[in-house]
């Protein structure tokens, strides 16, 4: 099959298509001159395309801005894809999305998905929890005054590696007209998370519990995070991550 995945250079996308080898796999990105906020590139990269994978993420995450980047490029690779006859768009999005509307990101990411829904391609939308990769950028927006406060919130980290395995099989499979969800191994307290993560680095800041603060804009429940019963699961877990 002939698969272009955007975002393809960048830390899933990467992956992804490394995974995919055996294919005829593009990598399409701004550098490769394929930009979805513009158009350009989109036809030509497309044209023959079995499989769209959309791994692609905004580069600020302001509530107007992501949200400004997720419709026009989720419509402009809608459009490109019903135009080049792309039998199955697989997009990767977060758990929660269209639980959470106080997140300015997520709600951002379930109108990408409302977008794909509508757009009658076949597509599969693979919902990941948080990365691992992103726990200490995590703290960093959860710090003040050299504080971090994280809500104790479920959440099920995931591995950047797990996450690409994921997208990568969705993209070799046929489309499944709906969400696949996906975690890691273990659910674990964000608070509690953050908190071994910091410390394998030797990072002095304390984290403290408080159930009130806020996760990129939204208070979170006990499951926010959590994907649903009997998801896949991904093999690495924290203690190994932080090992490598």
């Amino acid at each position: 099959m002939k698969i272009v995945v955007i975002g393809g250079t960048g830390r899933i996308g990467s992956q992804v298509v490394r995974l995919l080898e055996g294919h005829e796999v593009v990598a399409a990105a701004p550098s490769t001159g394929v930009n979805t906020l513009t158009g350009e590139g989109l036809s030509g990269v497309l044209r023959g395309a079995d499989v769209l994978v959309d791994v692609s993420n905004s580069p600020s995450f302001a509530d107007d801005d992501v949200m400004e980047f997720f419709q026009r490029s989720t419509g402009n690779l809608v459009r490109a894809a019903r135009e080049a006859g792309v039998g199955h768009f697989v997009a990767l999005s977060v758990v929660g999305a269209d639980e959470l509307p106080d997140s300015g990101y997520l709600r951002a990411k379930a109108a990408q998905e409302k977008l794909i829904r509508e757009s009658g391609l076949n597509y599969t939308i693979v919902r990941a929890t948080q990365f691992l990769e992103f726990a200490v950028a995590i703290a960093d927006t959860s710090t003040v005054d050299g504080v971090v406060r994280l809500s104790d919130g479920g959440t099920q980290p995931i591995a950047a590696e797990d996450v690409a395995l994921a997208v990568a099989r969705a993209a070799g499979e046929p489309a499944v007209g709906g969400i696949v969800e996906i975690g890691g191994p273990e659910v674990l307290p964000m608070d509690e998370w953050i908190r071994r993560v910091l410390t394998a680095r030797k990072d002095p800041r304390e984290v403290v519990t408080d159930p009130a603060a806020k996760y990129f804009g939204t208070v979170l429940g006990k499951d926010s995070l959590v994907p649903a019963e009997g998801s896949w699961r991904g093999k690495v877990g924290l203690a190994e991550w932080l090992r490598s």
